[in-house]
């Protein structure tokens, strides 16, 4: 989903009341309740806070998430959110391993990740609310507003556990509210699964000191497709909600906004992804669905056509590469959309268009492994298959986005590299990123985007259809239907005519120039930034969705006195010039990522068997510098506190 951020002033805002018949009698009276109790109850001001709302699967804990998280940004918070996506699609009811919902981080600044423990959750029975304890998600002096309709449920298993929990959580320090939301709900719909986020989002807009008629404009947003009754319906429930809150919690912050200076947009990794394939102008996407990933074929899906593109569905995610590779040999750059078992299927496709030299844009949108995995969980496992997957030679440019904003810009760069060096590009992002939201400044058009016009003109007499250059390794790409042009094209070994050859000083010469390109890019690239000092005790060494965490990191141990410092790289391979240079500044070099490494406090693990992750490996090859590493595979995002102790620990080493 994407949104408009924008600022409202008076009179648009009365004109929609006005023309708004939605906004009942009964609402605008829960509204003026509400506002009545909760301005005699003190306003503590806050930097930040974390929300987590949290249900079974298919209670719309998500959806309030990101509601909440939507009307934060358009007020001016700083936010990022964080899907809380159990593995099976339809897990059980008042499952531990079912829980479902939203993590949102909002503050009076900028906010590059999900953060540490939550200050707040709202969850929707006892079962979802250990999930976030047991993961130790939730703060030990947090809030926790829970439905108490299970103290008193038919069955006395699950009114015994309920109650154990409660006194598990008061005993334990939480500041625990009970709220009525069922018997609440219940006032207005039939069903309260269909009721209960709407409510629970009401709440959090009284608690947090939201404006209502805001909140009111994301509900419509949200639920436009839907019948108008059930948009009122779903407004009173917000409506209600508010007002219960308002009479009866003591609960009352405000976050500082700051109005955005320039148009901001707010939305996940994915559909960011899918912006920057139309904004790059790829007109052809071809793709088999797999999570985390499908989100963004299916944005695509939705507004493609609409720019005289194609989203074309395949059999399979061979058939899916495959088909995008000759897509992108009939003249233009296509790109395909996966997820690891998927980049794993289109290796021999990807190596057809290394050989053949076609432009073409893979996008891996990473997740948990090996084989099935954690298909809804985060991890930056496929870099090394990114970049040496499949058989032989295979050069081909691998590149990460680090943030939602990232995703969108990624892919327009992409498409130019491909074209201009007839190669394949992969794009890593993973689910961190492709479920997240974050508001970031809209983007202008910009012509440079796009590729050229195809060139259709004769080919000139005696060129051949892979002259390489001998210092880059550069060739001019024949399209189909040029005149003079006509060549077979196929995976096997050639020579500068296309023909198939065996001989080996040919089969040399093709790979040595397929790899000149990449030195050839390599020329381009200026070394990344350095997040703090130039030099120090400690660098911090990234990729793609860590580099908020890892920045953040890098804020509280410098507040603290300590020399540490970060670097993210957006170049995996080629990598830049100047980065050994910047590594060789720092005492110690760490490379943070969320994929495993051996730790030494292993007893079987010494330096002649560890294995280390896959940054730090790159990097101990490619410069020979002393390179430690600190991963976490646990299928969460990187929490900066976690950081923070790892860089603590690597610092008192000696």
């Amino acid at each position: 989903m994407t949104t408009d951020l924008y600022q409202e002033t008076d009179k648009t805002r009365t004109r929609r009341a006005r023309s708004d018949p939605s906004a009942s009698d009964s609402a605008t009276a829960a509204s003026r309740t509400s506002r009545a109790n909760s301005a005699a109850k003190p306003v503590v001001t806050l930097k930040e806070h974390i929300v987590e709302i949290v249900s079974d699967s298919g209670e719309g804990a998500q959806r309030c998430g990101q509601s909440f998280g939507a009307i934060a940004a358009r007020i001016g918070n700083g936010i990022w959110t964080v899907e809380i996506i159990p593995a099976e699609i339809q897990p059980p009811a008042r499952s531990i391993a079912g829980t479902s919902g939203n993590r949102v981080r909002l503050a009076s600044h900028r906010v590059t990740n999900g953060g540490d423990e939550a200050d707040l959750v709202v969850a929707f029975n006892e079962q979802v609310l250990l999930n976030r304890l047991r993961a130790g998600e939730i703060k030990h002096n947090g809030i926790i507003l829970l439905e108490n309709k299970w103290q008193n449920d038919g069955n006395a298993a699950i009114a015994a556990s309920y109650a154990q929990v409660r006194e598990q959580v008061s005993s334990a320090g939480y500041r625990l509210y009970e709220i009525p939301m069922e018997e609440e709900c219940l006032k207005y719909v039939p069903d309260p699964r269909r009721g209960k986020n709407m409510f629970a989002l009401g709440m959090l807009c009284c608690i947090y000191s939201f404006d209502l008629d805001l909140a009111r404009e994301q509900v419509r947003f949200v639920f436009r497709k839907k019948d108008e009754k059930v948009i009122d319906l779903n407004l009173e429930l917000l409506a209600a909600g508010h007002a219960w809150a308002g009479a009866n919690l003591d609960l009352k912050f405000a976050i500082p906004a700051e109005r955005p200076r320039e148009p901001q947009v707010v939305m996940n990794g994915n559909t960011a992804l899918a912006l920057g394939v139309v904004a790059s102008g790829m007109e052809v996407c071809s793709m088999y669905p797999i999570t985390p990933a499908t989100s963004a074929s299916h944005y695509l899906s939705d507004i493609f056509e609409k720019v005289g593109c194609v989203v074309h569905q395949a059999e399979d995610e061979i058939a899916a590469c495959t088909f995008a590779v000759g897509a992108s040999y009939a003249g233009k750059c296509a790109v395909t959309i996966t997820s690891g078992p998927g980049l794993s299927l289109k290796q021999e496709g990807i190596g057809l268009a290394v050989m053949g030299e076609i432009p073409l844009v893979v996008v891996d949108v990473q997740r948990g492994g090996p084989s099935t995995g954690q298909p809804t969980k985060a991890e930056q496992g496929d870099l090394l298959a990114a970049c040496f997957g499949g058989h032989g030679d295979a050069p081909k440019v691998v590149i990460a986005a680090s943030s939602i904003e990232d995703c969108f810009y990624s892919i327009i760069m992409a498409r130019k590299i491909a074209e201009n060096f007839n190669m394949v590009v992969v794009v890593l992002s993973d689910a961190s990123l492709a479920t997240a939201q974050q508001p970031f400044p809209r983007p202008r058009f910009n012509e440079d985007w796009l590729a050229p016009p195809i060139n259709q003109s004769p080919v000139p007499d005696g060129a051949r259809p892979y002259d390489w250059d001998p210092r880059t390794g550069l060739s001019s790409r024949f399209i189909p239907g040029q005149p003079n042009g006509m060549h077979c094209l196929t995976g096997l070994a050639h020579d500068r005519d296309s023909h198939v050859a065996y001989d080996p000083d040919v089969n040399q010469e093709g790979i040595r120039h397929r790899s000149l390109k990449l030195a050839a890019l390599q020329k381009t690239l200026k070394a990344p930034t350095l997040y703090g000092d130039d030099e120090g005790d400690l660098l911090l060494v990234g990729w793609g969705s860590t580099r908020g965490a890892i920045e953040e990191a890098v804020d509280t141990l410098r507040a603290e006195g300590l020399r540490a410092s970060s670097m993210n790289l957006k170049f995996l391979q080629p990598m830049a010039t100047g980065i050994k240079e910047l590594l060789e500044r720092f005492d110690k070099v760490m490379t943070i990522e969320s994929n495993w490494c051996d730790s030494l406090d292993d007893e079987l693990i010494a330096e002649d068997n560890r294995r280390y992750s896959s940054l730090a490996l790159l990097l101990r090859a490619r410069h020979l510098i002393d390179v430690d590493c600190w991963g976490d595979a646990r299928g969460q995002p990187l929490k900066p506190g976690d950081i923070v102790r790892a860089a603590r620990r690597k610092l008192e080493q000696r």
